[in-house]
């Protein structure tokens, strides 16, 4: 079993490309087959080599490898050509001499007519002679397939018994007048030389099939397997694209997702192990996959839903990997913080990440101040006598060992000296440490901040709460 992903460095690596990019993947490995990278560059005004290098990142990023060195379509063009004058010379491709003027003046016509435009063939029917006749006239030729009647029919993986009529498709150009070839004949060539035996792709694809299963019929190649993958929808049920944000693979990157999570998301974007579960490794994905589980509905991406995945992934890596993970989206301004102060953090913020950078940004009261306070947690919390509680506690944590268990044991025990349940100190000592209401567990942060650091911010505190002593 041999399968390819063929992209086009004409833009990004987005992620319905990365989703057929892995599908194709997990179909190879998971029945012991290749997996094969063919670059197709033969728009050459479009393509260009930063855009290859973006889509093999994006690829070795997620984790898709590949068998081999990949393929560069433009290199073979002259093998693509040979194919293409081999059809010329049997008789199943023929030579079109209508000017793109011509071309466009019929396709007025059939459009003013109400009707769709299909070539007429024209050129199919000249004679030898006409056809010697207009080249000695130097007139400029492109090579047309001549499409057969009758329908063309193929079973497609995730579709069962596809059938299109021939009457509906135009006798398509294979060779251009420049003598390059087009995209669909160039895919049948190599997809034949690189022994592919399954093709998985979009289901924008859907209408070149009924294409390439004649050229394969033609040229007498054995024809691979077709599976048309479902597309990915955003949340407004219309096909994803950036007007529903980010949509290349290196956007996620930046964003702070794991290449874990992402491989995980993706691969149940029309796709289902059967069973409930949804947090799975790239081996699991493996061991489980089955391409008759593909769905043939669109799925809809959800970022929302791709969040609660990033985060159930991050807490399944080791507190070492997670920090060197998270150095990378250190942001500028706390550049000087010492590696050491960040990694003791990890533990702490580690359940309360969605993604990478949310480390810094949801705890930053770990390295400076706070400057403000939320106001419902002031409102809420900071009421009458919060004052007289945080000044009696004072002196006990300028005395006390700076331990989360012993901390723990000291806050409790003057909220019950005084009388008071211990939220009525825990969650105002919160408000003062880190200008918000929400923190990993209070104990162990207050251990990380240490003495001087607490006790300078509870005194800040007090000079901003505001109630009648008494």
């Amino acid at each position: 079993m041999t399968l390819r992903f063929a992209p086009s460095p004409t833009g990004y690596l987005h992620v319905g490309g990365a989703r057929t990019a892995i599908f194709n993947w997990l179909f190879a490995r998971s029945a012991g087959g290749r997996f094969l990278l063919r670059i197709e560059d033969t728009d050459r005004e479009r393509s260009s080599d930063a855009m290859t290098r973006e889509i093999l990142g994006g690829l070795t990023w997620l984790g898709v490898d590949w068998d081999g060195e990949p393929v560069i379509q433009s290199a073979r063009i002259e093998r693509h050509r040979e194919e293409c004058l081999r059809l010329e010379a049997e008789g199943r491709a023929y030579r079109c001499y209508c000017t793109q003027e011509e071309l466009e003046a019929k396709r007025e016509k059939a459009e003013s007519a109400g009707g769709a435009f299909l070539y007429d063939r024209t050129c199919r029917h000249l004679t030898a002679e006409q056809r010697q006749a207009l080249d000695a006239e130097g007139r400029s030729h492109v090579l047309r397939f001549a499409v057969p009647d009758g329908r063309t029919v193929f079973n497609d993986i995730v579709h069962d018994e596809t059938s299109f009529s021939n009457e509906e498709i135009d006798d398509f150009v294979i060779l251009r007048s420049d003598g390059t070839p087009t995209y669909m004949m160039a895919v049948v060539v190599d997809d034949h030389d690189m022994e592919v035996t399954h093709v998985l792709r979009g289901d924008d694809h859907l209408s070149n099939t009924p294409k390439q299963v004649m050229l394969y019929r033609a040229l007498g190649y054995e024809m691979p397997q077709f599976g048309h993958l479902p597309l990915i929808l955003g949340a407004d049920k219309k096909r994803l694209s950036k007007r529903h944000g980010a949509t290349s693979v290196g956007e996620f990157q930046q964003r702070g997702y794991l290449p874990e999570a992402m491989f995980n998301f993706l691969a149940l974007l029309g796709w289902s192990p059967g069973d409930d579960r949804e947090i799975l490794s790239r081996d699991e994905l493996v061991d489980t996959f089955d391409i008759v589980r593909v769905l043939k509905k669109s799925s809809v991406f959800d970022e929302e839903k791709l969040d609660w995945m990033n985060g159930q992934h991050i807490r399944l890596l080791d507190d070492e990997d997670l920090f060197r993970r998270i150095l990378r989206h250190r942001p500028d301004d706390l550049a000087d913080i010492p590696e050491d102060d960040i990694r003791r953090i990890v533990p702490l913020m580690k359940e309360r990440m969605e993604r990478l950078p949310d480390f810094f940004a949801n705890g930053r009261y770990f390295y400076a101040d706070p400057e403000e306070y939320d106001e419902n947690g002031v409102a809420k919390r900071w009421k009458a006598g919060t004052g007289a509680l945080l000044r009696g506690l004072l002196p006990r944590l300028e005395e006390c060992d700076f331990t989360a268990a012993t901390l723990e044991e000291v806050i409790r025990g003057a909220a019950e000296d005084a009388g008071v349940g211990a939220g009525k100190l825990i969650h105002p000592i919160r408000l003062a440490l880190t200008g918000t209401t929400a923190s990993p567990s209070l104990f162990d942060m207050m251990e990380v901040l240490g003495r001087d650091v607490c006790l300078r911010r509870l005194r800040a505190a007090l000079e901003r709460i505001s109630e009648p002593e008494g």
